[in-house]
């Protein structure tokens, strides 16, 4: 299981906010850091998608060289793509700035190991939050953290798929989990589920 970190320290003002894109076997993937801390990775898309949404979103961010801890989450999301099991819990969040239930929701999604999947209901019911699967469905359909916050491995009820917003949608949700060695058989029965530990480091 992912380590679980204390995330929600902001980055000092004055640290530069960096963007790189790297390749992978599901597509180019985009990282944003603000000093050490992660501000988002953006799922497998095309580089013109990334730049495009980056430039928007973050104005005036610099493009180029990947920051030391881009460069680390680089080759752990490659290893995850190649079927190795990813500890991504070394990554620390920038968090200023999002509602407390979207932090309550991230952490426990990373509480989810790689080959492990639950629902959004689970996770709700798990949060304390009975009968708020689709709050949970909509704070990660808002995750700026996209595999260090592993929203892919949320389902619907039943395992059916749900949904995701990254680029190509379902089939790239499928993808990810496939190298997880986790099959979405919508037509066979539900994906293997596996009960889900929370570790609250929201104090």
């Amino acid at each position: 299981m992912p380590s679980a970190q204390p995330t929600a320290q902001p980055s000092a003002p004055t640290a530069s906010i960096r963007a790189t894109c790297f390749d992978t076997p599901l597509g180019p993937v985009a990282v944003v850091t603000q000093g050490e801390r992660l501000r988002t990775l953006r799922q497998p898309a095309a580089r013109a998608a990334h730049e495009a949404f980056l430039r928007e979103a973050f104005p005036g961010v610099c493009f180029g060289e990947p920051s030391p801890l881009a460069g680390r989450l680089a080759q752990a999301v490659l290893r995850l793509f190649d079927g190795e099991p990813v500890d991504f819990g070394f990554v620390p969040l920038e968090t200023a700035g999002l509602p407390p239930f979207h932090l309550a929701v991230y952490e426990a999604t990373r509480a989810l190991a790689p080959g492990q999947t639950t629902t959004y209901g689970a996770l709700a019911d798990a949060l304390g939050s009975r009968g708020a699967a689709r709050a949970v469905g909509q704070a990660l359909a808002r995750n700026p953290f996209g595999l260090v916050v592993p929203c892919h491995r949320v389902l619907a009820a039943g395992g059916r798929p749900g949904g995701f917003t990254a680029e190509g949608g379902l089939e790239t949700k499928r993808r990810i989990l496939a190298c997880e060695g986790v099959a979405l058989r919508p037509s066979r029965g539900a994906p293997r589920q596996l009960a889900l530990r929370i570790q609250n480091t929201m104090s």
